[in-house]
Parts: C-alpha cells; structure tokens; sequence
C-alpha cells in the first residue's frame, strides 16, 4: 500500500513562503491513474483541498486560494512539494498529501504535518 510521509517546517512567519514535501513510498508518482494531492484542516474546521498534481504532471489547484498555491514535483525522489506564498494567521492547519487514482476523492493518507503561523 501506498505510504506517503508529510514534512517541512512546523513554524512559519506571516509573509514567508511555506514548502512541504510529500515523500511516497510503495508506489510511483508517475504510475498511470494516480493523483497527488495536497488538503489541510485549519484548527475546528473542515478539510479544505488545495490541489493537486497528476502522474503526467499536469496541475490543478483551488482558485479559493488566491493563486497563493503551487505544487511540482520530482520524480527522481519521488516526492512532490507545495508552496504557500505570503502566509497568514489564517494559513496554519495540519497538512496532508493523500493520492488516489480519482483526482477529487484521494483514498490514501498520511499523517499529516502541523504547520503554525507566528511572528
């Protein structure tokens, strides 16, 4: 089964850039079908989808953010990462990167990073 292992800066300043990098296990971010995802939960609210990159490397991502978001990859790592441009209070939340072989309904998780925003 699929592993997929989020990481990056657990603390961030308003305004800075904020990169996470999803490590993936068992499985290729190149394999046919596949989808790969970023979402995140703000604290006492919902998951909130933010985009997602598919294994030919097309991108798709959630106008709601503002164009603030932009995820790529490496295929040689087999990783693929997410930029959060100009972060706000607004921004922290924990952060996943499920993947599935349906672009809006992952089926596999990780655990998940926590990322606080603070000056």
């Amino acid at each position: 089964q699929v592993q997929l292992q989020e990481s990056g800066p657990g603390l961030v300043k308003p305004s800075q850039t904020l990169s996470l990098t999803c490590s993936v296990s068992s499985a290729s971010i190149t394999s046919r079908f596949s989808f790969w995802a970023w979402i995140r939960q703000p604290p006492g609210k919902g998951l909130e989808w933010m985009g997602a990159i598919g294994w030919h490397g097309s991108t798709y991502d959630n106008p709601s953010l503002q164009s603030r978001t932009s995820i790529s990859r490496d295929t040689a790592k087999n990783h693929f990462t997410l930029q959060v441009t100009s972060v706000t209070p607004e921004d922290p939340a924990v952060y996943f990167c499920p993947s599935g072989d349906v672009l809006e309904v992952p089926s596999q998780w990780g655990q998940g990073t926590r990322v606080t925003v603070s000056s």
